[in-house]
């Protein structure tokens, strides 16, 4: 049943959103047309430049919408069924030691979390980097039973393989992993390190042979590497997307506002509460904290392979290390991203409060209200931050709370019936403010870079104030605040059939359609017209390719037909203050294109025909 809500929740109305995240939606047609572009994961089928991520979160779409044809439908179901996989294997991994009635919580609480119920609707990279997470630490369970050197390693492969998906983040889980298991596993502890260097090993290889085939390929054979600021994947890993998200030394990055902490709002353990991340994953992060040190607590004692302090620590430092690494980083990070804690928390919350009640301890019993309690008052708290939104949820929250505290609390004195239904009754309340968060997200269409989770309410975005960092996520997101800083650079643009008709009436080239410095409105013109569009300087137009004679030489061979006019050029010039703008060589071809080509007008885009 579990599944088969959940699955109903992530497959209803998909196509509501359209090419959802055009970017990657491009990147997925590409793939369909060229097999290269497939394992480069090139943005266009002519193979100019990849996306600024290594490409295997794009295959299970690319195959899909190989089998079904190309379309919203298809590119977004497999995202969906790795949620509905992710919950179902978070269910198998509590199940095995804890029986199914935790397991079934844990499940419930990744299904109906805010930002797991947009982001497994959606085509952004974490889908399948969580699955296989959530796969990994299945597999971790099964080595830490009698340890398996064999499951120890398929789990550090599966880490290994999701860091094809999001790079550096997935490997943030590897120190919990590799702690619980050093500490808590049955064999000896000259073998548990001799069976940790295998699986270090199985997760290097299983990483690092899509990054020697593509390093090994010379450049002039294969697509720019997106996101890089020399054709290195190399740079791509260890700076974008690797440390610079943790410093903000982010070369190539785009610009956040000028803000208290980092550009991309202010830092600090309280960050995950605020009012960018709080509606998207926060509602039972205090009952987590609260039941992670109150576990941790009574089982402190036990035998080294205790298997509830051994949960709690692989759940539990997955949460702390992922979530101090969220709330501190100085670089580039969007709500969003917390979704990688959903299992954590899931599995937390569950296996904390089995562990508390089979106890029977009155300390161990206040621990339980104190979480309940917790969850309540800041689920109020969340709820307030959209008070227009069904203000009679936080009066059946707050009075049912007081209820279910009070009997809570004489819990020895009530029969055995009445105190299951107090437990039900606890469950349901707990999970009301997420599970209508998530349910409103369900039903709201999303667009953009930036999607953000939650009730899109007057003036704001999805669940409350625009995002910190100024990105917006087109229908239902806060796409005002993104075209007061840059045009259309994190959203794409709408194709009007009048344009569309003319592009391709007059395309004659070999390579790409047209050119363009605005990588989102690359996409949507791709995605329009079905025909390569070249994205100059990669998705924030800060990537040094092409050089301008790179770029002539193209024109001169007639391979590019047309060059449109971006509506802006970065960040540098947006009222957020100071930031990285466009690549010296987007402004130089874009100089060049308007000093030698004449400019018109057609459906109220600025483009110049490459003659």
């Amino acid at each position: 049943m579990l599944l088969g809500i959940t699955a109903v929740l992530y497959l209803w109305g998909l196509s509501a959103s359209g090419w959802a995240n055009s970017y990657y939606s491009a990147a997925v047609q590409a793939g369909t047309r060229s097999w290269k572009a497939f394992f480069f994961g090139s943005l266009d089928a002519a193979n100019f430049i990849t996306v600024d991520k290594s490409p295997v979160f794009l295959w299970p779409m690319e195959v899909s919408a190989r089998v079904f044809g190309l379309s919203s439908w298809s590119i977004l179901v497999p995202q969906a069924l790795e949620g509905v996989a992710t919950v179902g294997l978070l269910y198998a991994t509590v199940r095995r030691w804890f029986g199914p009635p935790s397991a079934l919580l844990a499940g419930a609480i990744v299904a109906l979390t805010p930002v797991a119920g947009l982001i497994f609707r959606y085509n952004n990279p974490d889908a399948l980097l969580l699955l296989l997470l959530t796969a990994s630490a299945y597999a971790l369970t099964r080595a830490l039973e009698n340890g398996s050197g064999r499951w120890l390693t398929i789990a550090f492969a599966l880490i290994g393989f999701g860091f094809l998906a999001k790079m550096l983040q997935t490997l943030m889980v590897v120190p919990p992993f590799a702690f619980v298991y050093l500490t808590a596993a049955p064999p000896t502890l000259a073998r548990r390190l001799r069976q940790l260097l295998v699986a270090g090993l199985a997760m290097l290889v299983s990483a690092g042979w899509w990054i020697a085939a593509v390093q090994l390929t010379p450049g002039a054979d294969r697509p720019y590497i997106g996101g890089s600021q020399n054709n290195s994947l190399w740079n791509l890993i260890f700076g974008y997307n690797g440390f610079g998200r943790l410093t903000g030394n982010e070369a190539g990055s785009v610009g956040g506002g000028a803000r208290a902490g980092s550009r991309w709002g202010p830092t600090g353990l309280t960050r995950l509460f605020n009012a960018s991340f709080g509606g998207q994953i926060s509602w039972l992060l205090p009952a987590a904290g609260i039941l992670l040190c109150a576990g941790l607590a009574t089982t402190w004692r036990r035998s080294r392979t205790d298997r509830t302090r051994s949960a709690l620590v692989l759940w539990g430092g997955w949460l702390f290390v992922t979530g101090t690494a969220f709330s501190l980083g100085q670089g580039i990070i969007h709500p969003y991203y917390t979704v990688a804690l959903a299992p954590a928390i899931g599995a937390v919350v569950s296996i904390g409060a089995v562990a508390l009640w089979r106890q029977r301890s009155r300390a161990a019993w206040y621990g339980l209200v104190a979480a309940f309690v917790a969850t309540v008052v800041w689920s109020d708290h969340l709820l307030a931050r959209t008070p227009t939104w069904h203000p009679w949820l936080r009066t059946v929250l707050v009075v049912g709370g007081v209820a279910v505290s009070g009997a809570l609390l004489v819990w020895p004195f009530i029969a055995r019936r009445p105190s299951r239904l107090v437990v039900a009754v606890a469950v349901v309340l707990a999970l009301l403010g997420p599970g209508t968060y998530t349910l409103a997200t369900a039903t709201t269409p999303h667009s953009g870079a930036i999607p953000s989770a939650g009730p899109a309410t007057a003036g704001a975005g999805p669940g409350g104030p625009p995002p910190t960092g100024g990105r917006g996520s087109g229908p239902g997101g806060t796409a005002g605040a993104n075209r007061a800083l840059g045009g259309g650079l994190l959203d794409g643009t709408s194709v009007s059939s009048q344009l569309r008709s003319y592009l391709t009436a007059q395309h004659s080239t070999t390579a790409w359609l047209a050119a363009t410095v605005d990588a989102n409105n690359a996409a949507s013109y791709q995605l329009a017209t079905g025909e390569p569009v070249m994205a100059i300087g990669g998705f924030n137009g800060t990537d040094p390719a092409p050089t301008l004679a790179q770029f002539e030489r193209d024109v001169a061979a007639h391979k590019v037909d047309f060059f449109l006019a971006a509506g802006g050029s970065g960040f540098g010039s947006g009222p957020a203050g100071p930031g990285p703008t466009t690549s010296t060589a987007a402004d130089q071809i874009s100089a060049w294109v308007a000093a030698h080509f004449s400019a018109q007008v057609v459906a109220g885009v600025t483009l110049y025909r490459l003659r």
